[in-house]
């Protein structure tokens, strides 16, 4: 059921996307309105998550860091991740301010700020667990994935990994979250699951007894803030944002802080074809 709901969602974002396309503001309809409309989400740490009923996580600093820099009122909304990149695309609001990994399938609704972070990907083991040291131990495994992310889009790369192993990939199970998954994971109900690095880290570091980080199952990736495609001006006042914030060293300092490590040689322009991403990430 919950693999059947992630390909109904994945559905329903691109119709939806396709469908009213044009609805998205560009930056001089939200200076105009003088309200900037941002979308995220609240269940995805280290990016952005609840402490003790408030937004946290390396986005919500962003976000603080972008009401400094505006001149125009920052209007944040907390949805599902499930509806969150159909809400942008469809123009209910102008941005999505969260962890979104770029893909070809996301390229086609939106364009992507520079990327502030690295999105390979790797699979997560239960801590103890022997049987899963290599590629090839994954084979006909059970494993879990978000619903509408990314990381099904790049499922095609382990699976040629595997059968270059002679495996093959096992039952793939979609989830609204992640804590439900990983709840799966440590209760024997999944082999492993599959996320970006960053995510990774942070869930072994919080539960090193439960948990375990494994190997990579994807070629290099970014994390970027996606924008509509009919909004360039909006992309261009995002990306003098982002490159000021790498300029003064504070998208460092939080990198550090939110992820542990920093990323010198992320590209500092805007991601914007699938062509540009595959020459970027060495596809």
């Amino acid at each position: 059921m919950k693999k059947l709901i992630g390909k109904y969602c994945l559905a329903a974002l691109l119709a939806m996307a396709f469908s009213h396309h044009a609805a998205a503001r560009d930056l001089p309809e939200i200076e105009k309105s003088g309200t900037f409309k941002v979308a995220t989400e609240d269940d995805y740490a280290p990016f952005n998550f609840m402490t003790n009923g408030k937004t946290d996580g390396f986005n919500k600093d962003m976000l603080d860091e972008l009401k400094k820099y505006a001149k125009f009122n920052i209007d944040q909304s907390i949805l599902p991740w499930t509806g969150l990149l159909a809400a942008v695309s469809t123009g209910q609001y102008d941005m999505a301010l969260t962890g979104a990994v770029i893909t070809d399938e996301r390229l086609n609704v939106f364009n992507f700020t520079p990327p502030w972070a690295s999105a390979q990907h790797y699979f997560v083991k239960r801590a103890g667990d022997d049987s899963l040291n290599s590629i090839k131990d994954l084979s006909g495994k059970k494993v879990g994935v978000q619903a509408g992310s990314a990381l099904l889009a790049r499922l095609p790369e382990l699976k040629a990994m595997l059968e270059k192993e002679g495996g093959k990939l096992g039952p793939v199970m979609e989830y609204p979250s992640y804590p439900e998954a990983y709840a799966d994971l440590a209760n024997k109900r999944l082999d492993y699951v599959i996320n970006v690095v960053i995510s990774v880290n942070d869930l072994v570091k919080a539960r090193p007894k439960v948990f375990a980080k494994g190997l990579a199952v994807s070629g290099p990736g970014y994390m970027a803030w996606p924008i509509p495609k009919n909004s360039p001006e909006l992309l261009a006042y995002m990306t003098k944002f982002t490159n000021h914030l790498r300029e003064t060293g504070r998208l460092k300092e939080l990198q550090m802080k939110w992820f542990g490590e920093t990323y010198d040689d992320l590209p500092n322009e805007p991601i914007t074809s699938a062509e540009q991403f595959h020459k970027l990430a060495g596809l």
